[in-house]
């Protein structure tokens, strides 16, 4: 029993440094206030909860300063992170709360869904101030970077490296992780600073520009004004947001590779190759799926169809077109969503800023089938050994790898529907349930209505839920609250016997 006490002592002292850190992030956006002084009214929404924060999670510190830095044991790890991700989303909710206008349900979602890069929002940005419009672009960054590699500068680099695990990260791209952290963060502040340079070039305005790349680089979502595509109307937007989206969803290490010249490792790069041939072929299929039924330029089909599908499959959820008629009704034949829907939860690549079930488990279990059949159909005494290539070496396809993929595809699925049948519950079909869930669980963004400022709370709170185990890759979630019954089941046995 000690040693789960001193567990939990220490994960409250690396969750005191990290709320330090958060506290941080949320009196960022005060600076912006420097740009639109007439939003010096919102100032106390952010230093409040800000200096809150950093109070909390210094007296944290403070408690357990002196506790054991031992490693933690077994799934605490995963306790950690669940409440490191909780936690953050919390407190990011403090802003929206002081702002008056939105509830906690409310702002609790809109935080989750920054931090989980979804970027389903229950605010009206055109009405919205721009130092809030920035906050939420703020937060898709750091919870596309990911929240571990925050804390990755605090901690030792073997735990920090299982707290990276334990977040769905595999990748390691320099051999010290907190160089890894910050290397991330060069890459991606690099991407976002060209990718405002090309947007400003295109006639976006400064503002909105930065917001959007940032959002699209996070694979987040979130738009500074409704219909922002369509207001512009720019094929070259559009391309811009295209190339951000792709780079989102691309893992760290091949835009390492990429930097280093290393081109090889990425053209033959079993996962990468998957991406792009499920991405190619879903942009073909679905520019011919909308010729006719609604354009009839097959340009015009192909520049619609490229868009959102790259925004799906990278689970951005840009669209370049209304989702919706002014009525409520579907805007495109059914199939469109249905297909949106399929390519969204497949998701992007290991170790990226996209959600999903992540293109290495499509890849494993497609490699899986196809060695099935092959070993089926083939001589039963010819010896056949099955790879993978990946960071620039060939990988003996393991069993194991295999296993986990179709499982957690399994997995995946059974919560897809658990969360769907939630929402029609509140009165909805199961249809357009279905793929408004999909949306939260793989952190897309697309939304046909469902989730509304003055929709049903239990919504919000199926999709903070949804956002959550989706963005943890669930595994980690059900991990954290097993271990957790186990200790609290354990605490009372040990106190039984103490009282005996």
């Amino acid at each position: 029993m000690n040693k789960v006490r001193n567990g939990y002592k220490l994960i409250s002292y690396y969750l005191g440094l990290f709320i330090i850190f958060v506290g941080c992030i949320i009196m960022l956006p005060s600076l912006v206030i420097a740009f639109f002084r007439e939003e010096i009214i919102y100032l106390h929404c952010f230093l409040i909860p800000g200096l809150g924060a950093i109070c909390v999670g210094f007296l944290l510190f403070m408690i357990f300063r002196k506790c054991d830095k031992q490693h933690l044991e077994k799934s605490h790890d995963a306790i950690f992170v669940v409440c490191l991700w909780f936690i953050a989303a919390l407190i990011g909710a403090l802003p929206f709360v002081m702002k008056g206008d939105m509830t906690f349900s409310q702002s609790l979602f809109e935080s989750c869904s920054g931090f989980s890069t979804t970027g389903m929002t229950v605010v009206d940005v055109d009405v919205c101030p721009k130092v809030f419009l920035f906050y939420r672009s703020l937060i898709v960054f750091f919870g596309g970077v990911g929240l571990i590699l925050i804390v990755t500068c605090l901690v030792s680099d073997k735990f920090g490296m299982k707290l990276y695990n334990a977040e769905g990260h595999s990748d390691r791209l320099l051999p010290n992780l907190a160089s890894t952290a910050r290397l991330t963060f060069l890459i991606y502040f690099g991407f976002i600073v060209l990718g405002t340079v090309l947007y400003i070039l295109m006639g976006v305005d400064p503002f909105e520009a930065v917001n959007v790349s940032i959002c699209a680089l996070g694979t987040g979502g979130f738009v500074p004004r409704t219909d922002f595509f369509l207001v512009y109307n720019n094929i070259g937007v559009e391309i811009v947001s295209c190339v951000l989206m792709i780079l989102g969803g691309t893992s760290f290490v091949i835009h390492m590779s990429l930097f280093r010249g290393k081109f090889k490792n990425i053209r033959k790069d079993s996962e990468v190759r998957t991406f792009y041939i499920v991405l190619i072929v879903s942009v073909l299929l679905f520019s011919l799926l909308l010729y006719r039924n609604p354009y009839d330029n097959y340009g015009d089909c192909l520049r619609f169809g490229g868009f959102n599908i790259i925004s799906a499959m990278t689970t951005t959820g840009y669209a370049n077109a209304n989702m919706l008629t002014s009525a409520g009704k579907y805007a495109f034949p059914f199939a469109f969503y249905a297909f949106l829907t399929l390519v969204m939860n497949l998701g992007g690549q290991t170790g990226s800023t996209s959600g999903g079930i992540k293109m290495a488990r499509v890849m494993f279990s497609a490699k899986a089938i196809h060695y099935s059949i092959l070993n089926k159909l083939g001589t039963r005494n010819v010896v056949r050994y099955y790879y993978y290539y990946k960071n620039g070496k060939d990988i003996s396809l393991d069993e194991k790898d295999t296993n986990s993929s179709f499982i957690y595809i399994m997995v995946y699925i059974v919560v897809l529907f658990i969360g769907s049948f939630a929402i029609s519950a509140c009165g909805h079909n199961f249809g357009d349930s279905l793929f408004e869930f999909s949306n939260l669980l793989s952190s897309a963004g697309f939304s046909i209505g469902i989730v509304t400022p003055s929709c049903n709370p239990v919504i919000l709170w199926v999709g903070i839920v949804g956002m959550i185990l989706g963005r943890l890759e669930i595994y980690v979630v059900f991990q954290a609250l097993i271990r957790c019954v186990a200790d609290i089941k354990g605490s009372i046995e040990y106190v039984k016997k103490a009282h005996n």
